[in-house]
């Protein structure tokens, strides 16, 4: 092992490999006995012995695994069989499921759960079977749990909150009642004073590799890092001055922070959202504001984050509103109102893999106690009881569809659904089928599709990402340097953030900088300027993700953290406690809104053409309910998709 390795702590017995940890670890006092509890949720470590036998991969409660999650090894070679190398075949077919199911839903996503849910509100007698790949339900709606000290401890693999939901559809709204889910308590259990109460300020991180230093520079509220963050003791000017870029750079960087005055002033009010759609943000440096320092497009170039692109691909109007980069006096913009801010406060500690939860709960009773949005956070769920006989809904996971087909003669007309779970091939039989999964895989399941519409489904390519979650035994050294969230320029990660301070009933978010934490790291992997368009970018940043190592992938937590955090208490050998990489090879859904470059747009978001509503049409008895069927990877698309197909079918 390198010499740099060891300092960062690449030879610790971390969680990651070989121990057992997290909530589900509780109740599985017996594993290396062979003996496993048929029980497994939140309570106290129990030290396990370590053993070779023992790896924590197979610790089987999902949310506690570490290591590679998201689209986790065992969830996507079947697939890739089928649709890389066209392989047809598996063996032979086995019937387990005597009946014949009213529901077949193919994908245990928010909008597969969803379709599943408006089913039983239309039949509350029908038998409803939910396949999915995974070895968790919740698409990317997945929860990380960890054990710390004896801390228990919960973040978010994916799907992270509920955005806006006043302005919700009846429709999702309608849902969120049915869960009992409300959205004035969020106002009370997000701790809204957390990041003011410890002066955790937002910022830049420069690492040495391509700064020539180790330098975190805190910032004022809104520059920079989540908006929700304290403000800095530092003016704009003190902030800047600390910047390890040349006293050119510094000039133009603060002038660029500090404009006030519309620079296009040529384009009418009523015409600047327009034309800022229309124009990338790099050229609205150039153009408008005259930006020409090198050291600035390489500060800027990846910092519109989750949009997935860089500035030269990203438009003006997407780069100033959503990713908040600098320049929207410049535009010329309506000045920003406080009262209208609206607050990601709602949140579940888990993000959105409570909705998941909400909704297999109420699908099948007998996996978990409890009938509150609170409750819900620390709800036993057993995972025996997902897939058992007796029950009127089913959800069997590690189970890949392979083929979809509608069956028709003269005395029925059904659904024969295969799939290949364990090396071996099973068939069920629905008499209808929501296909909730990936668009760009839809094509392969149902080769009897028309031509057109399977185009039209492989047209959708998603957002790769990947979100690293680490467990710290304290986070005093972030205290230390006064920042809680910070985006770091040309580094591995372009996001580092405390995790959000939600608590719950039975639930307690990290008490102070010397408790345990989650802390979150942000990839969105792409291409830079080399005339890719969005799609082509995805694809190969997607071959990246899944040739990456866990190894590399935890050299580089650790050496940015490391970088970070220099010249603080911690020590990446002793403080680093777990590590769990949510990978996400097909992400974000392909959004219509984060494209405007790329994309025609059309007033109607249901235009017949668009590619994702010509890819969503009923195929005999096959309904589509997907992110992708919405063009949009928000909750509420996926929920509203869901309805549409159910609809479809009845």
């Amino acid at each position: 092992m390198k010499p740099s390795d060891r300092k960062l702590g690449m030879q610790q017995l971390i969680s990651r490999r070989d121990v057992l940890h997290g909530f589900g670890a509780g109740t599985v006092a017996t594993l290396t006995a062979g003996v496993v509890s048929p029980i497994w949720a939140i309570g106290p470590q129990i030290n396990t012995p370590k053993t070779a036998g023992a790896p924590l991969l197979n610790t089987p409660y999902p949310p506690a695994r570490q290591g590679m999650r998201g689209n986790h090894p065992g969830s996507f070679e079947v697939a890739h069989q089928l649709a890389r190398s066209g392989r047809k075949d598996w063996g032979s077919i086995q019937q387990i499921d005597k009946d014949v199911y009213d529901l077949v839903v193919v994908g245990g996503g928010l909008s597969g759960l969803s379709a599943a849910h408006f089913y039983r509100k239309k039949r509350p007698d029908a038998r409803i079977l939910i396949l999915d790949n995974h070895d968790d339900f919740g698409g990317h709606a997945k929860r990380n749990e960890f054990s710390v000290d004896g801390r228990d401890l919960i973040s978010y693999g994916g799907s992270s909150y509920l955005v806006n939901p006043s302005d919700y559809s009846d429709v999702v709204k309608g849902l969120m009642a049915d869960l009992a889910v409300d959205f004035k308590r969020f106002e009370e259990t997000f701790d809204q004073q957390f990041y003011p109460r410890h002066q955790l300020a937002g910022g830049l991180h420069f690492n040495a590799k391509n700064w020539g230093i180790d330098r975190t520079v805190p910032f004022c509220k809104g520059f920079f890092g989540n908006p929700m963050m304290a403000n800095s003791s530092l003016t704009l000017a003190e902030s800047v001055e600390m910047m390890p870029i040349s006293k050119a750079a510094k000039i133009e960087f603060l002038y660029l922070l500090t404009i006030s005055e519309d620079q296009i002033t040529h384009i009418l009010p009523e015409d600047k959202q327009s034309y800022l759609s229309g124009i990338s943000y790099r050229q609205f440096l150039v153009d408008d504001l005259a930006v020409s320092e090198p050291e600035i497009f390489r500060i800027l170039q990846d910092l519109t984050v989750d949009n997935g692109l860089g500035i030269e691909a990203v438009d003006a109007y997407s780069a100033l509103s959503y990713s908040r980069l600098p320049g929207w006096d410049a535009a010329g913009l309506p000045k920003k109102s406080e009262a209208k801010k609206s607050l990601a406060v709602h949140r579940f500690p888990d993000g959105n893999a409570s909705i998941a939860r909400l909704l297999v709960r109420r699908l099948i009773p007998e996996v978990a106690a409890g009938n509150t949005m609170d409750d819900i956070v620390t709800a036993i769920f057993d995972y025996t009881a997902l897939d058992v006989p007796a029950s009127a809904v089913r959800l069997r996971l590690n189970a890949t569809v392979i083929n979809v087909e509608n069956r028709k003669t003269e005395d029925y007309s059904d659904v024969a659904i295969n799939y290949v779970s364990k090396g071996k091939t099973y068939q069920v039989l629905g008499r209808s089928c929501v296909m909730a999964c990936n668009n760009s895989m839809i094509p392969y399941i149902c080769p009897t599709l028309p031509e057109a519409q399977k185009d039209a489904l492989s047209d959708q390519v998603k957002q790769p990402i990947m979100f690293t979650r680490v467990a710290l035994r304290r986070w005093s050294a972030l205290k230390e340097i006064g920042v809680g969230s910070v985006l770091c320029p040309e580094a591995y990660y372009v996001g580092i953030q405390l995790g959000f301070p939600v608590n719950s009933e039975n639930y307690q978010f990290s008490e102070g900088p010397d408790s345990p934490i989650v802390i979150n790291l942000h990839r969105y992997p792409h291409v830079n300027n080399k005339g890719l368009n969005p799609k082509e970018q995805y694809r190969q940043a997607r071959y990246e993700l899944l040739a990456t190592s866990f190894e590399e992938i935890e050299r580089q937590t650790r050496n940015q953290l490391a970088s970070l955090l220099k010249d603080t208490d911690f020590d990446p050998i002793t403080d680093i406690k777990a590590i769990t990489v949510n990978r996400w090879a097909h992400g974000y859904a392909y959004d219509l809104t984060s494209h405007r470059l790329f994309d025609r747009l059309y007033a109607d978001v249901n235009d017949s053409r668009y590619s994702h509503v010509r890819a969503r049409k009923l195929f005999g008895r096959i309904a589509i309910a997907n992110a992708d069927a919405g063009a949009s990877a928000m909750l509420e698309s996926a929920v509203e998709q869901g309805f549409r197909a159910i609809t479809e079918l009845l």
